[in-house]
């Protein structure tokens, strides 16, 4: 389909949080990599708590089942999808 566009959003651990002036900002742990995110569309998620960001702000809090389940889906599309060639 032309034209078409997919957002995605990732879920994560919340592993601290700070108010910083009106914004709440977490540092959030995606597997490996550590990121800072926006808590503002969800003000009742705690440190340990799992969230989907998207762009750098946590949308929704997930269940950890379900942020397992996701993280084996990504795992098994980065097995199956074929090595690229540098150049």
């Amino acid at each position: 389909m032309l034209g078409a566009s997919m957002c995605l959003a990732v879920p994560g651990k919340v592993l601290e949080s700070v108010n910083v002036g009106i914004n709440r900002i977490a540092k959030v742990e995606f597997g490996s990599v550590t990121r800072q995110v926006y808590l503002d569309f969800v003000p009742e998620v705690e440190v340990g708590d799992y969230v989907l960001v998207h762009v750098g702000f946590a949308i929704s809090r997930v269940e950890p089942e379900e942020a397992e389940r996701t993280y084996e889906l990504l795992r098994q599309l980065s097995e199956e999808m074929p090595e690229e060639e540098s150049s």
